[in-house]
């Protein structure tokens, strides 16, 4: 296993799609990187990038950009996109706690944090995604209208980040305590990660959330919920 995964981490340096000191392409992404001007799309807490990989094949007129700390993760998404010759594809080797340091404000038009790990002890709340630490760095990146899509399959990490998404005022455009048993008629947010099928599998409900930064929102890009918004 340790043989296969240093294996990984040493193919990893060589992908031209995948980067661990990438802070030269702030402000210049677009320009250096992928060189059009479609929007950029986040995967916060990747794994093996099954979102950035999914929706890049879906959407080849937008860019998507990885970001997880384990390279050995990392590689299987990385690799499929150089296999599938996906050129709106890129992987960040970097502590998302650190990705204002890659992005410029406004560069980023949306994010998603699918299944990223909950932090279940309190002392360690500050490290789960949609904390309010979390919160304001999304805010030096992501334009105003920009999306933020989160699901989980912990009903406290749920609860935890609706009370945040008040606290900070943000606009909490849809709600979904039960996503598959909802009748959701959408792609994207139907699109199972390998978490996300071990949590079904368990019985275990999965939880979504979209919600933007202020009380604006890409139009079109909201998806019919429970409720939308919450007081």
């Amino acid at each position: 296993m340790a043989k296969n995964k240093l294996k990984k981490y040493s193919e990893i340096k060589t992908f031209a799609n995948t980067f661990s000191e990438p802070g030269a392409f702030k402000g210049k992404w677009h320009e250096l990187y992928f060189r059009n001007n479609n929007g950029i799309t986040l995967e916060l807490a990747c794994g093996w990038g099954e979102y950035t990989v999914s929706l890049a094949r879906k959407y080849p007129n937008r860019n998507f950009i990885g970001v997880d700390i384990k390279g050995a993760r990392l590689w299987r998404g990385a690799k499929t996109a150089l296999e599938e010759h996906l050129n709106n594809v890129a992987f960040l080797r970097i502590p998302i706690e650190t990705i204002e340091n890659v992005f410029e404000k406004n560069e980023v038009e949306e994010i998603w944090i699918p299944f990223p790990d909950p932090f279940s002890k309190k002392s360690k709340k500050n490290r789960r995604l949609t904390s309010g630490k979390f919160i304001e760095v999304y805010r030096n990146i992501l334009t105003n209208t920009g999306l933020i899509h989160f699901k989980t399959d912990d009903p406290n990490f749920f609860q935890f980040t609706l009370d945040v998404l008040k606290q900070e005022k943000c606009a909490i455009h849809t709600v979904i305590e039960n996503l598959h048993n909802n009748n959701v008629e959408d792609d994207e947010i139907m699109l199972k990660t390998t978490y996300e099928k071990k949590h079904l599998s368990a019985g275990k409900k999965i939880h979504y959330l979209c919600f933007s930064l202020t009380g604006e929102a890409l139009r079109g890009k909201t998806t019919p919920g429970t409720l939308s918004p919450i007081e």
